[in-house]
């Protein structure tokens, strides 16, 4: 019997497991937290400097952290399974994305070098920095005026939080941070980069956040045309032949080896993100079977037989989650986070007090009191907005709502209206698919927000789909052990893997024909929001960010 090891490096932390290529069985995993988790109001000490405060909407993190993840979590998941490392015959990992960061040509990055360390643009761009925001319009701007063909695969709007919005913020921002950027890569390529000993890229990255369409990048002059001097950018720092999920990367170098403690040689699979990587893992690959892997945010992925232009997703890409076949994405920039921001910050004392009673946490008691009433009589509708839209806005610059509080209003009735929003959310990108062609027939959910039935069961009704659910707490690191066990060539391709690894159980969640009638009519107050703040001429958000980043200056 084989085995394999996945590795999923998240937002806060990362997580090995130990697999069998046979089942798809988790014989031991652990966890490692990031030290410097994310940096998102100042940079840490170093010898040199003292911490020094990061402006809005920034989110960086540093990659040491990312090996400490290979030092420990993966010799503890080992030991824990008991397997013999001379067993494991393959390692993959899986990343947020687009998480990216400059480096030397070796690898090194630049937030390594003593001299370099007090700078915030040398660091790794954590998928959820915001602050290219401008530079994602510009991008966007020209290439609308210049009628770029790759344009519509994104939906017609190209995010601040992918490679060339970040990348155009430090040429313009720190443009000797540019000059000295010699690599500008993805965390995921990176980290393969540092387990193999060489550079590779995957497809994956590059065709949805590195704007890699039929063939090629965006050409030098249109990157010319967003700013004198970027048009080298591909070329210098980007470019590199592109290796389909599930290939061979390399094998283990003998520094890698000393640090997860598996043997030299072992196989190591080109680099994939934590959203693509669990599809298979859940058994979602087929056309019609949506995606949704829900934890601090949402990401939406599925597969179709044929390329359809759909507004306001992340992508296009044929290969982009199995081989062969046309990957869309879409999104929604903040889910978890905004259920965690209400109980970190909304939520009395006496709540506090009752969820320690009765041994439960208040995301627990918030869902289980708001349950149970009858669909609108919170007297609420929310825009799930806290982080920005992702899909079908593309705009990092909107922000939250709630309407309807009252001097009567409970927690847990807002906390409600959060849990329907992001499920409204979810619902508007699978109506902009549907509009489209593409067919939604079912959702399937992984990701740590499942556990929560309340949850669950307004998906189901607000969508009007059947909701199934993984059958795995570690989706992404047992979607990234498959492609490790193809790697090692245990299994002849993902789809292969898929279905002896794969974990799911089917329409677990259905939808209540009367609190789907009632949820549609919630639906569309949240449907007139959406499209007053998001696409009429109320400006109001925008102002608003203006004015902050104004003040925080100040």
């Amino acid at each position: 019997m084989a085995y394999v090891v996945g590795v999923d490096f998240g937002t806060l932390s990362g997580r090995a497991v130990v697999v069998s290529t046979d089942d798809g069985t988790i014989l031991g995993g652990a966890v490692h937290p990031y030290p410097h988790g994310v940096l998102d109001r100042e940079l840490p000490a170093t010898r040199t400097s003292p911490a020094s405060p990061l402006p809005p909407d920034w989110a960086l993190q540093v990659p040491a952290d990312y090996v400490e993840v290979l030092k420990n979590a993966v010799p503890k998941a080992v030991a824990e399974s008991g397997v013999a490392p001379g067993d494991v015959v393959g390692i993959a990992t899986d990343f947020t994305a687009c998480t990216v960061l400059p480096t030397r040509a070796d690898g090194t990055p630049l937030c390594e070098l003593p001299d370099l360390a007090s700078r915030p643009h040398s660091y790794v761009k954590l998928w959820k920095h915001h602050a290219a925001q401008g530079q994602a319009e510009r991008i966007n701007a020209v290439a609308a005026e210049r009628g770029e063909p790759w344009l519509a695969r994104y939906g017609g709007r190209i995010s601040s939080e992918w490679q060339f919005a970040k990348a155009l913020q430090v040429f313009e921002e720190d443009p000797d941070m540019y000059a000295r950027t010699e690599r500008w890569i993805e965390a995921a390529d990176w980290i393969v980069w540092q387990l193999c000993g060489r550079e590779t890229r995957n497809a994956c990255t590059a065709g949805y956040k590195g704007i890699h369409q039929d063939g090629g990048y965006p050409s030098p002059a249109f990157l010319e045309a967003l700013a004198p001097g970027f048009g080298g950018f591909v070329a210098d720092k980007v470019a590199h032949p592109l290796l389909p999920l599930g290939a061979r990367a390399g094998g283990l170098t003998e520094r890698a080896a000393a640090w997860t403690g598996l043997p030299p040689g072992t196989a190591v699979a080109v680099g994939n993100v934590d959203a693509h990587v669990t599809a298979p893992a859940a058994r979602a690959i087929d056309p019609g079977q949506l995606l949704a892997v829900m934890g601090t945010s949402t990401c939406h992925v599925m597969n179709g037989d044929r390329l359809v232009e759909v507004p306001g997703m992340c992508g296009a890409v044929l290969g982009g989650i199995v081989p062969g076949v046309w990957g869309y994405e879409a999104g929604q920039s903040g889910v978890g986070d905004i259920f965690g921001w209400f109980v970190t910050n909304g939520v009395p004392p006496a709540y506090h007090e009752r969820a320690a009673a009765e041994g439960t946490d208040l995301h627990e008691l918030l869902s289980r009191l708001g349950d149970g009433t009858a669909v609108g009589a919170h007297g609420l509708v929310a825009l799930d907005w806290h982080g920005g839209n992702r899909s079908v806005l593309v705009d990092h610059e909107l922000s939250g709502v709630i309407v309807g509080l009252t001097t009567a209003t409970r927690p847990e009735e807002i906390y409600r209206a959060l849990l329907e929003a992001t499920a409204f959310g979810t619902r508007t990108i699978i109506d902009a698919f549907v509009a489209r062609g593409v067919p939604v027939d079912e959702v399937v959910v992984a990701g740590g927000l499942l556990k929560n039935a309340v949850l669950m069961q307004i998906y189901a009704d607000v969508t009007g789909r059947p909701l199934s659910v993984i059958d795995s707490a570690q989706g992404p690191a047992l979607g990234a052990a498959m492609h490790a066990a193809v790697a090692a060539g245990a299994h002849p391709d993902i789809a292969a893997a898929s279905a002896a690894m794969g974990r799911v159980l089917r329409h677990v969640y259905r939808p209540d024909p009367d609190r789907q009638v009632a949820y549609d009519e919630l639906y569309r107050e949240y449907r007139l929001l959406h499209d007053h703040f998001g696409r009429g001429a109320n400006e109001v958000m925008h102002r608003l960010r203006a004015l902050r980043r104004q003040a925080v200056t100040a």
